[in-house]
């Protein structure tokens, strides 16, 4: 088996890393954050996924020329070091890794909750448990049965998507029985197409964003891919429709179907609302299953994730080496057991805020995305001066495109601090501080 110069196993191929990305971005932010999103804008939510959809092309295109440029590379800091320096390079290493294990605790207390719909005698610290052990073993096992894991969990999630469109078509069109189609009539008859008007699209960003956010998953996966100048352009191409497509259809659907007013307020996912229409006997525990088959395997991506950076931290003598150990499987297994433990810390903050432990990690980590996107399209405009070979992977419209990306990122990152919650924003920019001034501290130790 083929191995990077650092031991781990490159096993992965195209289909693998592209249901990874799909895996790790359709989530709990498509599941359980679409309530909020249509809440907040209305049918416009339609016109918010759109635009977020072409922001990540962009972005994404970029990351794909410079994964061709750099052959050797194995995680972001290695893509984007060379080009705009040390402090953005760890700056997005550590911003990435609370990303992934801020989620996955969220994910955890959401899974459980789930899971407590059959299992209702059952505590929620249990069942999380049950479901980060089983996370875990995934992980520790080997990077291909993750992989295969991955693989199976995403096109679960994106065969009930497709059923999904097709059922919603049908109902929108299509009058029987007891049901009336609606048409698009719902799209401007409760207040217009943008009810709540430019704010509630603006507000509606940082959803959306985070609901994107997981797509640059490819980008760790660089040490374990085979040939990855050749695959990682050609998984980004693939991806970026399937994930656009996804979230573009379903939002149509459900705001088509049910007043959006409507939907928020309901006890159930507008997944299953829509289920329920059809009239297709126990929707409820259809879809109940598949949402969490789908916070389960953004949990894996991101369990994979985040282990991933502290494992290239610790060989690149950041951390402690302890983190680079490897099993007989080439698995970083101490990197993916302190990434687990945050599992717990979900459990715990749900002790405190309860229900809405996701909502208000979802605004941390929506800001984190936002972050994550402009450092990357920063680097892949000056990787194009440092590097003015262009590869394999030019396009046309570099750097056209990553300059939109860019603009249309400061100005959603300006709407959403204008209207998002102090706390929100404080704890998020308390956390920054916190890796900024472990830089310069690393730095003035010359570790860095």
């Amino acid at each position: 088996m083929k191995k990077d110069q650092h031991g781990l196993k490159r096993t992965m191929t195209a289909r693998h890393i592209m249901m990874m990305a799909l895996g790790g971005a359709i989530g709990a932010g498509l599941f359980k954050g679409s309530s909020s999103a249509v809440d907040m804008a209305g049918p416009s939510v339609i016109l918010a996924y759109l635009i977020g959809g072409i922001i990540l092309l962009f972005v994404m295109q970029g990351l794909a020329e410079m994964a061709v440029q750099n052959k050797e590379a194995r995680t972001f800091r290695d893509l984007v070091q060379n080009s705009i320096g040390k402090f953005p390079a760890f700056f997005l290493d550590w911003i990435y890794w609370k990303m992934w294990v801020l989620n996955i605790a969220a994910e955890a207390v959401v899974a459980a909750i789930f899971l407590q719909y059959w299992l209702p005698d059952y505590p929620v610290w249990l069942l999380t448990l049950i479901v980060a052990v089983l996370v875990t073993a995934v992980n520790l096992f080997s990077v291909k049965a993750f992989a295969e894991t991955e693989y199976w969990l995403a096109l679960i999630k994106i065969s009930v998507i497709i059923l999904f469109i097709l059922a919603g078509v049908v109902l929108l069109l299509v009058s029987f029985g007891d049901h009336t189609a609606p048409g698009f009539s719902n799209l401007t008859a409760h207040g217009g197409f943008f009810p709540n008007g430019a704010g509630g699209l603006v507000t509606a960003m940082l959803v959306v964003i985070y609901s994107y956010g997981g797509t640059e998953i490819i980008g760790v996966t660089l040490a374990e891919t085979k040939n990855p100048e050749k695959v990682v352009p050609k998984a980004v191409r693939s991806t970026l429709t399937r994930i656009i497509a996804f979230y573009l259809f379903p939002f149509f659907i459900i705001v088509s179907l049910i007043p959006w007013n409507e939907v928020n307020s309901s006890a159930v996912s507008p997944f299953v609302l829509v289920f329920q229409l059809i009239g297709i006997p126990g929707a409820d525990h259809v879809m109940n299953a598949v949402i969490l088959l789908a916070i389960i395997s953004s949990m894996n991506s991101g369990l994979y994730g985040s282990s991933r950076v502290l494992y290239t931290q610790a060989l690149d003598g950041r951390i402690s080496k302890r983190f680079a150990w490897l099993s007989k499987r080439q698995v970083p297994v101490v990197a993916i057991l302190v990434c687990t433990s945050f599992l717990y810390v979900g459990v715990l903050i749900s002790l405190f805020i309860g229900s809405k432990t996701f909502d208000y990690l979802m605004g941390s980590l929506g800001y984190t995305v936002l972050f994550i996107w402009l450092i990357i399209a920063f680097a892949h405009l000056k990787s194009r001066k440092v590097q003015p070979d262009k590869g394999t992977y030019y396009v046309k419209a570099f750097p056209v495109t990553t300059w939109l990306a860019i603009i249309a990122l400061l100005l959603i990152l300006i709407g959403v601090i204008w209207t998002t919650s102090i706390v929100i924003t404080g704890v998020t920019l308390t956390i920054y501080l916190v890796i900024i001034g472990a830089f310069f501290i690393k730095k003035r130790k010359n570790r860095l």
